[in-house]
């Protein structure tokens, strides 16, 4: 049996990964509520984050200007990526959307392949999440409580947005009913650029965020994307607290698993969103038709 530190410390990181996994996959469920849209180009846009924060930090030396530029990058590549190709899908079949998204994502991975090389590289830890923690009996790495402690605050900054102005209260109306919103006169066309924006920003913030816990690999937003739809899944499509719900619920999944098993960790998982998908198709805080 597992010691008591062990547990707790798997406790502590299957927290920060399932945090992480909300933030990325509030992402893309607004853009799937609102938009309609399937992206698969997702995990690619948290590939572009965590490769322009990797860049940025060696030429600035500094991890929160690293943070804003991959934030921005990916902002700058999802906004190009809606106008370009996106917009011409919304009201398309979901396989079509997904062919375009996954072809976007794949040249994507190519580009920074083409950019960085193929080889897999590393973030050094900032300065100030060097070194250790001590919880009681349990201890544990700095930066892995800074990345829970900045993923949750991330996460309290986007209900705001969406909960307590007009705009999110815009992005929730679209989410519900696009064509009343535009009834209503509200340009729909620049929300959903807005919509598209905020959710692939999120996804390339929380790239840099991740990548001094992590292995950087061009091919590493596949797993990403594997996981933030089983989280969209589990906690419903479109609800911003059906993310945070279910990325906690696959964090602790895979890392309590993986504490007996990290072979089993993806198939309990899976056998978790299973189970939803057989009780609750709309997901634990999804609605009736949103499945």
């Amino acid at each position: 049996m597992p010691s008591m530190s062990l547990f707790l410390s798997q406790l502590f990181n299957g927290l920060a990964t399932g945090l992480l996994l909300a933030l990325i996959s509030t992402g893309l469920t607004i853009i799937y509520g609102t938009l309609g849209v399937v992206n698969f180009a997702h995990g690619a846009l948290f590939v572009v984050g965590a490769y322009a924060g990797f860049a940025t930090y060696g030429a600035t030396d500094s991890f929160v200007i690293a943070i804003g530029v991959g934030a921005l990058a990916a902002l700058v590549v999802g906004l190009i990526m809606e106008r370009g190709l996106v917009r011409l899908f919304y009201g398309r079949p979901p396989e079509d959307q997904i062919l375009v998204t996954f072809g976007i994502g794949i040249v994507l991975v190519e580009i920074v392949r083409g950019i960085f090389g193929g080889v897999s590289l590393s973030v050094p830890t900032p300065p100030w999440g060097q070194g250790i923690v001590h919880i009681g009996s349990l201890i544990y790495p700095l930066y892995r409580l800074e990345a829970l402690a900045i993923s949750a605050g991330t996460l309290v900054v986007l209900y705001f947005v969406l909960y307590r102005t007009s705009l999110g209260l815009i992005v929730r109306a679209g989410i519900e009913d696009s064509l009343m919103v535009n009834i209503l006169g509200i340009n729909v066309k620049r929300i959903f650029l807005l919509v598209f924006g905020i959710g692939a920003m999120a996804a390339g913030y929380a790239g840099v965020i991740d990548a001094p816990i992590v292995t950087l690999a061009p091919d590493m937003g596949f797993r990403v994307l594997v996981d933030s739809f089983v989280v969209v899944v589990i906690g419903g499509v479109g609800s911003f607290p059906g993310a945070i719900i279910g990325g906690i619920i696959a964090g602790e999944i895979l890392s309590l698993t993986s504490m007996f098993d990290p072979a089993y960790s993806d198939v309990m998982l899976f056998v978790a969103m299973a189970l939803v998908l057989i009780f609750r198709p709309q997901g634990i805080m999804g609605q009736e038709g949103r499945e």
